[in-house]
């Protein structure tokens, strides 16, 4: 996709740096788009979904009788507020604290694919990249809670800071066993591997799987601030806790943030646990084929697999909807104390199991790896183990296998992927080629 676009505009006359250029702007419109949107229809189904839960109609009268335009014209409103700066604040500080947390939740969709191809950037470490970025969204709520000159703004930073770095932990124990089951952190290579019938999800490897699956759920719950894990703006206690002191503007894009990031850890369970872009049914990969047709089939193949991606994201927060107005709030101690003394020993638990699972019984799990299509994790190796012959060598069949690793059987360790070319090197190499000089 990328290399097509580019060429797209050169061979119409641009100039090689502003062609590269307009090739990155695509990706970020595209993205703040899904962010700004999906935060619109996000706040509105939050309203409608509380509302039924509690016995109520929640929005009816603003853009017809379900209330479509509510969240739009409070956007219009919340443009319209003054800004507001109290005097005690740290007006610099003040100011860039949303920025800081709507820019961290932005640029982690940056690595997360919708398809093959269907990404702004493809990583090698794309896990680990989203987790690292994403845990930035809490630097710009310790930034609003310092500078607002309020006890109950610092109070309620405070409480954010501890509860997002602990819940990091089991957090990342969970993605770990996704990760050393397909044997890379290349988002795109993970998800293809899951193709096929709903037996090949992640979710239903093993026993061990499932269980982290769910870890990963609460985990997930408390990282991005959501009820009962909303400590950090609870209002029966401090007020509305970080942003007790912002209005208008400012104060909405926190909250693009929150929805933002909602979606994004919904996005990374569904490619890491159930199936990425594929459905329970293979209907456009065995039934259609269309998957492997390339041209305008292969574009309507992953333009449905974006959509079916999507459709089970928005489930997932759907699901942190009705938790938030199921389940009461916790007190500060009963957060921590549902990470250290629980999350932590049972994604351990799970990550060593999972761990005996793939070494002492790697053929009786229904979705046994290697996954379809001839994906083999001994062929499967990050650029920093594969290339010898230097950043900017040519990635080979001969090279995929390290050369200090244990001796792996040459069927398997130069087996390529057919009609797909999965990227089993190179940092930036994208979908269906592989890297060249």
């Amino acid at each position: 996709m990328q290399t097509t676009l580019v060429d797209l505009l050169t061979s119409a006359g641009l100039p090689d740096p502003l062609a590269h250029v307009i090739r990155a702007l695509v990706p970020c419109v595209l993205i703040i788009h899904l962010v700004a949107v999906g935060a619109l229809v996000f706040i509105w189904l939050e309203r409608k979904v509380s509302g039924r839960i509690q016995d109520r109609l929640g929005p009816t009268r603003v853009g017809g009788r379900f209330g479509w335009l509510q969240t739009l014209a409070d956007g219009i409103k919340l443009i319209a507020k003054e800004d507001i700066t109290p005097g005690e604040a740290d007006a610099m500080l003040f100011r860039i604290a949303p920025y800081v947390s709507f820019a961290a939740s932005f640029a982690a969709w940056l690595a997360m694919p919708f398809a093959v191809g269907w990404s702004g950037l493809d990583m090698n470490v794309a896990v680990f990249f989203v987790l690292a970025v994403l845990g930035l969204e809490v630097f710009g709520v310790i930034l609003a809670g310092y500078a607002s000159g309020s006890k109950w703004s610092l109070f309620g930073a405070m409480r954010e800071a501890a509860q997002v770095v602990s819940y990091e932990v089991p957090l990342g124990l969970c993605v770990v066993i996704p990760v050393f089951i397909c044997g890379t952190m290349n988002l795109t290579t993970i998800g293809e591997m899951q193709r096929g019938f709903a037996t090949n999800w992640l979710i239903f490897h093993d026993p061990f799987t499932f269980c982290v699956f769910w870890v990963y759920i609460t985990c997930g719950v408390a990282s991005v601030n959501r009820a009962p894990f909303d400590l950090a703006e609870a209002e029966s206690e401090l007020v509305a806790g970080f942003h007790t002191e912002y209005s208008g503007l400012r104060w909405s894009f926190f909250f693009m943030a929150e929805y933002g990031s909602m979606l994004l850890v919904s996005a990374l369970a569904v490619i890491l646990f159930l199936g990425a872009w594929h459905g329970p049914i293979p209907i456009f990969s065995i039934g259609l084929g269309w998957t492997d047709a390339g041209g305008i089939l292969g574009y309507l193949a992953s333009l449905a697999g974006c959509a079916n991606l999507i459709l089970k994201s928005s489930l997932g927060v759907i699901v942190m909807i009705w938790v938030r107005w199921t389940l009461p709030r916790l007190r500060i101690d009963q957060v921590m104390t549902t990470c250290l003394k629980y999350c932590v020993p049972l994604a351990s638990f799970c990550f060593l199991g999972a761990l005996a699972w793939q070494a002492w019984i790697p053929n009786v799990t229904p979705a046994s790896l290697p996954a379809p299509f001839g994906i083999d994790r001994a062929a499967i190796r990050e650029s920093w183990v594969t290339r010898a012959g230097g950043p900017h060598a040519t990635v080979s069949d001969a090279q995929l296998t390290p050369q200090t690793a244990s001796p792996v059987p040459t069927t398997l360790a130069t087996q390529s992927v057919p009609d797909r070319n999965i990227p089993v090197a190179g940092s930036t190499a994208p979908i269906g080629r592989e890297e060249t000089p």
